[in-house]
């Protein structure tokens, strides 16, 4: 029997609008690689205005890929702990307001899995498809991967949203 834990293909976005940016999604994705799994591609690094919230400071945006063994759940304790590391104080949970942070780490997709844990983890993140600052940098590492959900490709979810 084969003991070896499955590995998944995950996506995640990043995001920063406190401190030194570039330095903490970089120290964010070295600390992902090192104790989530291997980091198969980064997508630029792209400069948005805060989404769901007015702030003075723009964001740092990014989406990785990586494979992980860790399960859902696990994957979610571990980038909370990240952010936490890297100063993150709070999180918000759903339908709370959006505030100014030093990292965020979103779980887009996990695998082709559909996941509904009530508010702590929804997968595939439930506003991919209405951000551009995760669908830009998303495309330009997978464009044909298909969101379960949609049956749409992310390069087709990109081409709605800049349609609206």
């Amino acid at each position: 029997m084969d003991k070896r834990k499955k590995s998944t293909i995950v996506y995640l976005a990043l995001g920063s609008n406190l401190g030194a940016r570039h330095v903490i999604l970089s120290q964010a994705i070295t600390q992902l690689s090192e104790e989530v799994g291997s980091v198969l591609s980064i997508a630029s690094f792209y400069e948005t205005t805060p989404w769901g919230f007015s702030s003075e400071y723009q964001f740092l945006n990014t989406v990785i890929a990586l494979r992980t063994e860790l399960s859902a759940e696990e994957l979610l304790a571990e980038t909370q702990r990240i952010e936490r590391s890297l100063g993150r104080t709070s999180k918000h949970l759903v339908g709370e307001n959006y505030t100014d942070r030093t990292i965020d780490i979103d779980i887009l997709f996990y695998g082709e899995e559909v996941i509904h844990l009530e508010d702590r983890l929804i997968i595939p993140h439930p506003l991919l498809h209405e951000r551009l600052f995760v669908l830009e940098p998303l495309v330009q590492i997978a464009p044909n991967l298909i969101h379960p959900k949609k049956k749409q490709t992310i390069l087709t979810l990109l081409k709605v949203r800049n349609s609206l």
